[in-house]
């Protein structure tokens, strides 16, 4: 495989096969304030990418042109090693990429097995087929490894984890071929973390679908990804497979750019938690 430090393109995952989702010299411009600059970025065919930053990185900004919401400045988004552009949310969507934000976007009112189903539920006429819909949920659920007591349980009612493993399950459900993963581990314990974890490395056994990890914590993103991008001021300064760099290793990065903006104190504190 072909790693990049922010310059370079790869067409090819190791099997010979285009990425499942790139981005070619993408920049971004708000105006006079340039958000991303030369992003080269790709995901393999059932790889797990980790993509880590901090605030302010441009982290979001990237997201929302790979989902449709934004169109880069310059550049080029391909899928499959087709060039593609995205007229919006929906139309990524349509195209099997989904976004699983922190906010989840689930009825916390409705059973597990309707917010599954949500926006797409079983009907006979006028009627939902409910029992379908729960003995498909709970035979999915099953299958994938999330363990929830009944899938009549209100979303509301489970835990943290839970909730997220159930977001992220939907989308995979609804046949999504690539997944982005927004900071699915942000404030939880690491029991709840763990349900998680435990679910994407499922889903990386399983090489069914491409995921973009963002997070903050760069252990959790060594124990689950393939490969770990570093966007810093906008640009990828790092491209690698997590079994040749660590999580160290990037820290020492990080650190070196709070050392050269001033802000070594403020922030080593937070770093090192990040690795721990």
């Amino acid at each position: 495989m072909t790693t990049t430090t922010g310059t370079g393109t790869t067409d090819r995952t190791p099997g010979g096969t285009p990425p499942a989702l790139e981005a070619r010299h993408v920049s971004k411009r708000f105006g006079s304030v340039t958000a991303l600059r030369d992003i080269n970025l790709h995901v393999g065919k059932g790889e797990v990418l980790g993509l880590i930053g901090d605030n302010g990185a441009g982290k979001s900004t990237l997201i929302k042109i790979l989902t449709g919401y934004h169109q880069p400045t310059e550049g080029e988004l391909f899928l499959n090693g087709d060039p593609v552009t995205f007229t919006g949310i929906g139309d990524a969507r349509e195209r099997g990429i989904e976004t699983v934000f922190q906010d989840l976007a689930l009825v916390n009112t409705l059973p597990v097995y309707l917010n599954l189903y949500l926006n797409k539920e079983l009907r006979r006429g006028p009627f939902l087929r409910r029992s379908e819909m729960r003995e498909n949920a709970r035979r999915y659920l099953d299958d994938i490894g999330i363990r929830i007591a009944s899938v009549n349980d209100e979303v509301a009612n489970l835990s943290g984890g839970q909730r997220q493993a159930i977001a992220v399950a939907r989308s995979v459900y609804s046949d999504a071929r690539i997944l982005l993963l927004d900071e699915p581990l942000a404030a939880m314990g690491a029991k709840e973390g763990g349900i998680i974890l435990d679910f994407i490395s499922m889903l990386r056994e399983r090489g069914e679908v491409s995921i973009i990890l963002i997070a903050h914590n760069y252990t959790q993103v060594f124990d689950v990804c393939d490969r770990v991008n570093l966007l810093q001021h906008g640009e990828i300064t790092l491209d690698k497979r997590t079994d040749e760099v660590s999580a160290e290793e990037v820290l020492d990065m990080v650190a070196k750019e709070y050392r050269r903006g001033g802000r070594l104190a403020e922030g080593r504190g937070r770093l090192l938690d990040e690795v721990r």
